[in-house]
């Protein structure tokens, strides 16, 4: 007795074959148009000629923000080098996840799981073109900041080791974007934790080389050979790939895809929100009473574990980079490092739970929920402003104690700012949390001599809290009293509560009757 086993098609007959689908389905309309390729070169356009080419010419013409020393690496650069690309092999994993390289149109997918074809056949072409096309982005990204930012392509004697570091660290990102997607979760954290601990040994081994004259060139040489490592796996891994997963992501994306497009960019990010799950007893006493605010808040943040792990990481790393920016002396990388540290705690402070969601509910369906206030504001917001707080002065307190004692006279200034500042960021947030949908009057044209400007508007109101954050710590840094800062940072946060509160439909007279019935 025989068998019969599918024979397997020629690899010149599949890849023509799938040439044949892709040029069915550009043909249905999926092919970009003269006019929808002209609106975005317009853009890029405008983003170079008014923005690019200033910033490069004044670069060119100024010294470097951050000098390097010497002819070579110094010796310091090396776990520079390797905590960069620690993190950008963690975020190509992270972002795997997510929306990953092999995420395509899914009536494009649905065609092609349809077929006979092996999954290798159909993906791989996808995903070689979408890492080069990664890779090739990232080291013009890490190139164009360390030119921008300092002094390492000036001299034949560094450029040459920074454009190896950063090759390494493109290709590693490459690899690991691709990784993540394709690879389980065990695999992910078992390559997470390689990265890891080769970076340690790797920043330990440069770190001592006289003058850094070796420790750059290992530095570029383990994240290409790890890049080299990781890759083949992750193709050969294509053809066992759980393709029912992958439809799943492609409609999600292509869902978010719209929304961006359409401007509501808030919509299209809580696609991608984990779903919260267990501790649903943990919100009741025995007794069968709710518990207290910030124990309602904890339970709820502990439902979405992967958040809450981030918010933990990410509010001590803000405050302690916030505390070292406001300790020093005023201008230069201090105020880099106040504004990271700013962003760091925003991002950490919108992971800290569902509470900033649930506030945005019950203020937007106010005839559902009732309109008295009670104890809504407390009930919603004492947990993210206790856990932003207690994070950031956890990790500002860890960056005191090494730095003890301060410069003299900043202690007290340093307090001031660091709380305007956390105020500040409570503010931002509440702000993003209570957005709607895009407002009609965002879409009419600003015409000026450069044409129509209405665009720079809704990108402005998409990224509201970060451009609050960032505008803010500017205005904070270049007032003169850390009082007059931190009383300038409240007021910025009054304002953005107010503009939260409008947006919800509370405007100031009928939210002052509703204070007076409350």
């Amino acid at each position: 007795m025989t068998t019969t086993r599918p024979v397997a098609p020629p690899a010149s007959e599949a890849r023509a074959r799938v040439q044949a689908v892709r040029q069915r389905y550009a043909r249905r309309g999926g092919r970009a148009t003269v006019r929808g390729r002209a609106y975005p070169a317009y853009l890029v356009a405008l983003f170079t000629v008014f923005y690019l080419v200033p910033v490069v010419h004044a670069r060119s013409t100024s010294p470097a923000p951050l000098s390097v020393s010497s002819a070579h690496f110094p010796a310091g650069a090396a776990p520079l080098v390797c905590g960069l690309a620690v993190a950008v092999c963690w975020g190509g994993q992270l972002v795997g996840r997510f929306w990953g390289p092999l995420v395509v149109q899914p009536f494009l997918l649905h065609v092609l799981m349809s077929t006979d074809l092996s999954p290798a056949h159909y993906l791989g072409t996808i995903a070689r073109r979408r890492l080069a096309y990664a890779g090739t982005v990232t080291l013009l990204a890490l190139c164009s900041a360390a030119y921008l930012a300092t002094d390492l392509f000036d001299r034949p004697g560094t450029a040459l080791p920074g454009l190896a570091v950063t090759a390494g660290i493109s290709a590693v990102a490459a690899a690991a974007w691709l990784w993540g997607q394709v690879r389980a979760v065990r695999d992910n954290l078992l390559l997470a934790g390689a990265v890891g601990a080769s970076a340690l040994v790797v920043a330990a081994i440069g770190g001592t080389a006289p003058d850094g004259r070796y420790g750059h060139w290992l530095a570029a040489l383990v994240p290409a050979l790890l890049a080299a490592a990781v890759g083949p796996p992750a193709f050969r891994a294509l053809p066992s790939i759980d393709l029912a997963r992958l439809a799943r992501e492609s409609a999600r994306a292509s869902q978010a895809r719209d929304y961006a497009w359409t401007g509501t960019l808030h919509h299209a990010l809580d696609l991608y929100r984990p779903q919260p799950r267990g501790f649903t007893s943990a919100l009741v006493r025995t007794d069968g009473s709710l518990r207290g605010y910030l124990a309602q808040g904890a339970v709820r943040a502990l439902r979405t574990p992967g958040r809450a792990a981030a918010a933990a990481v990410l509010l001590p790393v803000g405050g302690a980079s916030l505390t070292h920016g406001v300790a020093g002396t005023g201008g230069g990388p201090e105020w880099w490092w106040w504004a990271a540290g700013s962003v760091g705690v925003y991002l950490g402070s919108g992971w800290v739970g569902e509470t900033w969601r649930g506030l945005r509910d019950e203020l937007t369906m106010a005839p559902l929920f009732g309109e008295r206030w009670g104890g809504l504001p407390a009930r919603a917001l004492v947990w993210p402003v206790v856990a932003v707080s207690a994070g950031t002065l956890l990790g500002g307190a860890l960056v005191a104690l090494f730095r003890w004692p301060l410069p003299a006279g900043r202690a007290g200034s340093t307090v001031l700012l660091v709380a305007g500042s956390v105020v500040l960021v409570l503010g931002a947030r509440f702000l993003r949390e209570m957005k709607l949908h895009l407002p009609l009057e965002l879409l009419l044209p600003v015409i000026t001599p450069f044409g129509d400007l209405s665009g720079l508007r809704v990108v402005a109101w998409q990224f509201d809290g970060f451009v609050v954050v960032l505008t803010g710590v500017a205005l904070m840094n270049a007032v003169p009293s850390a009082t007059g800062a931190a009383a300038l940072a409240v007021c910025l946060a009054a304002a953005c509560v107010g503009a939260g509160l409008r947006r919800t439909g509370w405007a100031h007279r009928g939210l002052l009757s509703r204070l007076r019935r409350g």
